[in-house]
């Protein structure tokens, strides 16, 4: 079987993720880039002023020039309040915006995958890839990546006035800086792959704790709560230890900014004080050239920050991009027939399928089915049946052979429109937390109440929903857990009633019933099959004696064909089957 496959991903770097998240929204990076600009020469106000504070209005007693200075002070201050609150704004909200987007994207990404990757997948691992991947992004559009440039910015104009004031002082501090920046550049290479695990670590965790929950009944019949537990210790332990190794890095990365960069302060005072001393450095000149060097040195540790930040985004990118990359089960290339009407003639002409290369579990299957027959498949446990049931699906695709619906091969037909005449009812159904109404119309939500009604009459569901306080808004419980075993069978049968298709695929779902229930939901199931061309996988071979067709598969072969009686009077097989039940 063809899986779900990726192509061979590169990590994703700061020049794609440019071109595919950034540029589109150039226009608001662009104001965000404005704002930051504007942010940061307002702030440099401060330390610009400073030295005509100290050197000319103190000295002058210039009381008309010192409300001036405040006056500009003030306005660069609230200058830097207003675009700091633009920024969060009009960035930050873009970015929670586009995470929104991209789960919905992912979300829809995942959803057009072919069954087989859900069956390899832990649906809470899903989860996690969908809500937590992408939310790093906020730091690619968000404020982060903005901050960097700004901070760049900064340090730039900083740098070009600490020269002027003094080119060797500045000299001096740009030796510790530099090699704090090579210390954050090889940090961020070794943080990055810390984080590209963590988020596959979380997803695992996250998948266990979603089965744990979904399987809590189990684990209480089998007292297994302490084994659990014990599993989920494991799995935070795992992610704790990768969160550990990313601290240790950015402490690391802290502790020689700080180590470094009081080298810098230390150096400063010295060499500015042997300045003063000699006279060719005044005190404004120094207070000015202090407050500079913060200017220009925290933006540089905050680029160590927002740097760990966009390196925690890309690992997040790397794998939603992964996902993103993966064939989805609609081949838009080769599935271009559309199925305008479908009578439900299926055929199958020399099928052959495997799940794994060189094992194959179905051999040269061939049968064909008229609309309105219905064809039952029995056999022992692992023959074949459900694998038919999903090549008749489109949940598979044949390895060899052609499964054809109305002389269309169905791996050439569009799969949403074949889909849209067919039916599925599992032994297992599965119905959705809300009501029971909610679940009857999930295929067909604006239909009218009187076909609801008609579906629900049909399934015979108005049997216990007649009962209810609530009728047919009843809530059910997560999975349906409120409802019995046969309640949720007809449910699921007014359900498929409602879409009304013209093809069924019925995992025969009466197998593990009490008789009460049996005689219902079979009175449904004649109801739901009706007119329609069905495909039975019988576990009661005497719920099937009307079929126009029965086969008996075994290891992947058709062993005998016929109605209730040839088989019988063959005494092979089938025979065997019947009666070996009959005696339970």
């Amino acid at each position: 079987m063809k899986k779900p496959t990726s192509k061979k991903i590169s990590q994703v770097t700061i020049l794609s993720a440019f071109k595919t998240i950034i540029w589109p929204r150039r226009n608001l990076v662009f104001i965000g880039l404005l704002l930051i600009v504007l942010s940061r020469l307002a702030s440099l106000v401060l330390p610009w002023k400073s030295k005509e504070l100290l050197d000319v209005i103190i000295p002058n007693k210039d009381i008309s020039l010192l409300y001036d200075l405040l006056w500009l002070v003030g306005i660069a201050i609230l200058v830097q309040a207003i675009t700091s609150f633009l920024l969060t704004r009009i960035l930050s909200v873009q970015a929670q915006f586009l995470i929104s987007e991209l789960r919905a994207q992912v979300q829809k990404k995942v959803l057009s995958l072919p069954i087989s990757f859900f069956d390899n997948t832990k649906s809470g691992a899903l989860v996690s890839r969908i809500m937590s991947d992408v939310e790093g992004v906020r730091n690619l559009i968000g404020t982060g990546l903005v901050q960097l440039v700004g901070g760049t910015i900064t340090a730039v104009i900083s740098l070009i006035l600490l020269i002027n004031i003094n080119p060797w002082m500045t000299l001096f501090v740009l030796l510790p800086v530099g090699l704090f920046g090579f210390i954050a550049l090889k940090a961020f290479k070794y943080i990055r792959p810390i984080f590209r695990a963590r988020g596959k670590i979380n997803a695992e965790v996250q998948g266990r704790l979603t089965e744990t929950l979904a399987g809590v009944r189990v684990i209480k019949a089998f007292n297994a709560e302490e084994q659990e537990n014990k599993v989920f210790e494991e799995g935070v332990d795992r992610l704790f230890q990768n969160v550990k190794k990313s601290l240790t890095a950015t402490a690391a990365m802290t502790s020689s900014s700080t180590f470094l960069l009081g080298l810098a302060s230390l150096g400063i005072m010295g060499i500015g004080g042997y300045f003063m001393i000699e006279g060719s450095m005044t005190t404004g000149d120094f207070l000015s050239f202090t407050l500079l060097l913060g200017f220009m040195i925290a933006p540089i540790v905050q680029m160590s920050n927002i740097g760990s930040q966009l390196t925690e985004a890309l690992a997040g990118l790397d794998r939603t991009e992964e996902l993103m990359n993966m064939t989805p089960e609609e081949d838009l290339a080769h599935r271009t027939t559309v199925l305008e009407e479908v009578k439900g003639n299926v055929k199958f002409e020399n099928v052959s399928f495997s799940y794994e290369e060189g094992k194959e579990v179905l051999h040269n299957i061939s049968f064909e089915m008229k609309p309105g027959q219905v064809f039952a498949l029995v056999g022992s446990s692992g023959s074949g049946k459900s694998t038919i049931a999903g090549l008749a699906a489109t949940f598979l695709n044949p390895n060899k052979g052609v499964v054809s619906v109305d002389g269309q091969d169905l791996s050439t037909v569009k799969l949403s429109s074949y889909r849209r005449n067919l039916g599925v009812v599992l032994q297992d159904e599965f119905l959705f937390e809300g009501s029971i109404r909610d679940n009857i119309l999930f295929p067909r939500p604006n239909a009218s109440e009187e076909e609801l009604l008609n579906a629900v009459k049909a399934g015979y569901v108005n049997e216990f929903t007649d009962r209810f306080e609530d009728g047919l808004d009843t809530l059910i419980g997560e999975r349906g857990v409120k409802l019995s075993g046969g309640q949720r069978q007809r449910i699921s049968i007014a359900r498929a009633i409602l879409a009304n298709p013209k093809i069924i695929i019925l995992d025969e779902a009466t197998s593990n019933l009490d008789t009460e229930s049996e005689a219902l939901i079979q009175k449904s199931l004649n109801e739901l099959i009706k007119d329609r061309t069905t495909l039975i996988i019988a576990h009661r071979l005497s719920t099937i004696q009307k079929a126009d067709q029965i086969l008996v598969i075994e290891s992947g072969n058709i062993v005998e064909r016929g109605n209730h009686a040839t088989l019988l009077a063959k005494e092979g097989r089938y025979h065997d089957l019947y009666t070996y039940q009959a005696k339970i």
